[in-house]
C-alpha cells in the first residue's frame, strides 16, 4: 500500500478544502478543514502563463474571484490580485503543501501546462508521500507517472476507471483471469456517471481484489455517506465536511488527523 493510503479507517477528503463557509480552494477553507479534524484536502491546479502553479478548480477567474479570465494566459502578477469570493487570494500549491505539513492533498490536474510545475512543486517540497495525482485526462497522468516514477500515487484515468468497471460487470466470467496491471493505487469516481450506475459491491470488490482502493465524490448526504460506507468503499470526498464527520463519528470510524500547522503563505 501506498503510504498516501496509510490511515486507520475510511479516508476523508475536504473537496477544495470543503464548505464551512469560506471560498473554495482558499487558505481559509483548508484552515477550517484542518481544525476540523480533516487529515485529507482535495484541490486542483492550473499554470499561469508564466508557469507558477495555483490551486484552483476552473480554468477562468471568472466564477469565483472578482477577476477575468483564462489562468493559463495571465501572468501570476494578475492572478495573485484576483480575489476568492472578494477576499481569499488564490493561493499557490506550494504554499498550501508547506502550511499543512500533517495533511495529505489529493490533486486534480486540470491542465497539460500544470504538469511539469505539479511535479516539481512535488519534488521541492518532497511531497511524495503525502500527495496522490488524479484527473479527468488519462494522457495528463500518463505525463505525471512519466515525469515523477512510481514514487508519486496516482488515480486511475477514465478508460482505467472504464476497464475496472467492465471487470467488475463481467463477475464470474473473468474469475480466476489475471488482469493487466493498473498504473493507479485507487479509483476515485463518482457513484454515478450520466445516469449509469458506476460504484456498487461488485465494483468495490473487484477494485479490493485487484489491489485498489475506491474513492467517491461529491457526496454531502448522509444516507448516501452510509450506504457507500455499507458498500466497503475507502473514501469519500465531500464539501459538507461536518456532514461526513459526523457520520464517520457516528460509526467509531472518525480519526482526528488535525496534526499540520498553518503558517503565513509567502510569494513568489
Amino acid at each position: 500500500m501506498h503510504v498516501f493510503l496509510d490511515h486507520p479507517g475510511p479516508l476523508a477528503f475536504a473537496h477544495r478544502g470543503g464548505d464551512l463557509g469560506h471560498p473554495e480552494n482558499s487558505l481559509a477553507a483548508f484552515e477550517a478543514a484542518v481544525a476540523l479534524g480533516y487529515r485529507y484536502l482535495e484541490t486542483d491546479v492550473h499554470a499561469t502563463s508564466d508557469g507558477v502553479l495555483v490551486a484552483f478548480h476552473d480554468s477562468r477567474l471568472d466564477r469565483v474571484t472578482d477577476r477575468a479570465g483564462a489562468v493559463a494566459e495571465l501572468p501570476w502578477e494578475s492572478v495573485r490580485r484576483a480575489r476568492i469570493g472578494g477576499s481569499e487570494p488564490v493561493p499557490l500549491l506550494e504554499d498550501l503543501l508547506g502550511a499543512f505539513p500533517g495533511a495529505r492533498f489529493n490533486i486534480d490536474v486540470k491542465a497539460a501546462p500544470a504538469v511539469a510545475p505539479l511535479v516539481e512543486a512535488i519534488r521541492r517540497t518532497d511531497a511524495w508521500d503525502r500527495v496522490c495525482v488524479g484527473g479527468f485526462s488519462d494522457s495528463r497522468l500518463a505525463a505525471v507517472r512519466a515525469a515523477a516514477g512510481p514514487r508519486l500515487a496516482t488515480s486511475l484515468g477514465p478508460r482505467e476507471v472504464a476497464r475496472l468497471r467492465l471487470r467488475s460487470l463481467a463477475g464470474p466470467l473473468l474469475r480466476g483471469r489475471a488482469a493487466a496491471p493498473f498504473a493507479g493505487v485507487c479509483a476515485q469516481v463518482p457513484e454515478r456517471h450520466r445516469g449509469v450506475r458506476v460504484v456498487d459491491r461488485a465494483f468495490v470488490r473487484t477494485a479490493h481484489r485487484l489491489g485498489l482502493q475506491v474513492h467517491v465524490w461529491t457526496v454531502d448526504d448522509p444516507t448516501r455517506i452510509r450506504a457507500l460506507l455499507d458498500l466497503g468503499v475507502d473514501g469519500i470526498m465531500a464539501d459538507r465536511i461536518d456532514v461526513l464527520r459526523d457520520v464517520l463519528g457516528e460509526r467509531g470510524c472518525w480519526t482526528d488527523g488535525s496534526t499540520g500547522s498553518s503558517t503565513v503563505m509567502g510569494t513568489p
